[in-house]
C-alpha cells in the first residue's frame, strides 16, 4: 500500500521503517525541510532515535502535497501541532482516505480527543485510532509489541491491521474510538505522576497506588465521555499505563523524575529536549474534569504541581490525606 506519515519525531520515524519493512510504499513527512535533509542524508533519525537505519527507499519531504496519493495517512504529530497541520494537509485529502492518528494527547482550546479534531478538519476522510504500550526504541528494535486500532467501521480496522501486522507487532481490532484514545491519552499524565514519586525517593508501593487509582480517574471520566469500562483493561488502558510508568524510555515519567527532584516544569520539559505529552494533557484533562464535576484527584494534584507551584510532597500529603471510602467507589 501507498502510506505517507506524517510527522518524524521518534514515534514516526520508527513507524515508517516498520511500514517499509513491511513492503508498503512510504513517504515520511517532517515539519522543516533542515531535518527533511537530515533524514535522507544520514539515513538515521539522530536527534530523536538515533543508531536504527531508515530504510532508502523511504521518501522525505517536508511538502503535504507529496502525503496526498496515500492510501493510509499515519498522524504520528505532537497534540499541539494537530490541527494545524491537518488544516494545512485539507486541501489535499481525498475522500475515503484512512487516517490513522498515533498522537496521544488533547487539544487544550477545546478539550477535544486528536481524532475529533482531525475528523473537524477532514470530514470525508475514515478517523482510526492506534494506541498501546509501545516505545518507539523497542519497536525499532523489533522487541515483540503489540497494539489496538479502534474505529467503528470494522473494515477500516481490518485494513490498517494488515498494513501494520508482522512477526514483532500484533495489531488487535477494537471499536471503542473514545475510550482508546482516552487511554493513551490520559495515562501520560498518570506515568509523570509515577515519575514524581520516583523522584522523591518513594517506593513500589506507592507507584502502584498511584498507577491503580490513577486508572479509576482515567475510567471514571472516559465512562462519562461515552467510553466502554472495558476497554481501560486492554493494551491502550492498563497496558499503556503500565509501560508508561515503569520504563525510562518514558518522557513522561523522566520529566516526572527531575520535577520530583525539585526542578520546575520547564527545566524538567528544558533537559527531556522533546515534547512531554502528559504536561499539556493535564491542563486539558483538568479543565475537562471541572467542566463535568468529575472528581480526578491524581489529576487534580499533578495540576497543582505543575500550573499552581504546590510542591509535590504537599500533593502527596493532600492524596494521603483524603476522607475515607470504599474501593469500589470508583466509577460513582
Amino acid at each position: 500500500m501507498k502510506i505517507s506519515i506524517i510527522g518524524s519525531g521518534s514515534w514516526g520515524t520508527a513507524i515508517a521503517i516498520l511500514l517499509a519493512e513491511n513492503g508498503h510504499d512510504i513517504t515520511l513527512w517532517s515539519y522543516s525541510q533542515e531535518e527533511c535533509n537530515a533524514l535522507a542524508t544520514h539515513k538515521e533519525n539522530r536527534p530523536f532515535l538515533p543508531g536504527f537505519t531508515i530504510p532508502g527507499q523511504i521518501r522525505h519531504t517536508s511538502d503535504l502535497s507529496h502525503c496526498a496519493n496515500a492510501e493510509i495517512i499515519v498522524s504520528a504529530l505532537p497534540s499541539f501541532a494537530v490541527r494545524k497541520t491537518m488544516q494545512n494537509y485539507a486541501p489535499h485529502a481525498k475522500k475515503g482516505q484512512i487516517i490513522v492518528n498515533l498522537s496521544k494527547g488533547l487539544e487544550n482550546e477545546t478539550l477535544s480527543t486528536l481524532s475529533k479534531v482531525i475528523s473537524e478538519e477532514l470530514p470525508s476522510c475514515h478517523i482510526t485510532v492506534m494506541s498501546g504500550p509501545s516505545h518507539a526504541e523497542e519497536v525499532a528494535r523489533k522487541i515483540p509489541t503489540t497494539n489496538v486500532v479502534a474505529t467503528p467501521n470494522q473494515e477500516v480496522a481490518a485494513t490498517v491491521q494488515d498494513a501494520f501486522m508482522n512477526p514483532f507487532f500484533r495489531v488487535y481490532t477494537n471499536t471503542d474510538i473514545t475510550g482508546v484514545e482516552l487511554g493513551g491519552s490520559l495515562k501520560n499524565v498518570i506515568a509523570l505522576c509515577a515519575g514524581i514519586s520516583d523522584g522523591l525517593g518513594f517506593g513500589d508501593n506507592t507507584k502502584a497506588a498511584l498507577m491503580t487509582r490513577g486508572m479509576y480517574e482515567i475510567t471514571r471520566l472516559g465512562v462519562a465521555l461515552g467510553a466502554k469500562a472495558d476497554t481501560f483493561a486492554g493494551l491502550s488502558g492498563i497496558g499503556d499505563l503500565i509501560v508508561t510508568c515503569t520504563s525510562m524510555h518514558s518522557r513522561n515519567r523522566r520529566a516526572g523524575i527531575l520535577i520530583g527532584q525539585g526542578k520546575t516544569r520547564q527545566e524538567a520539559e528544558a533537559e527531556i529536549k522533546m515534547v512531554v505529552e502528559g504536561i499539556n494533557t493535564c491542563r486539558a484533562a483538568k479543565h475537562l474534569a471541572d467542566k463535568m464535576s468529575i472528581e480526578m484527584p491524581i489529576i487534580s494534584e499533578a495540576y497543582a504541581v505543575l500550573f499552581e507551584g504546590k510542591s509535590a510532597k504537599e500533593a502527596t500529603m493532600s492524596l494521603m490525606g483524603r476522607d475515607k471510602r470504599q474501593e469500589k467507589e470508583f466509577l460513582q
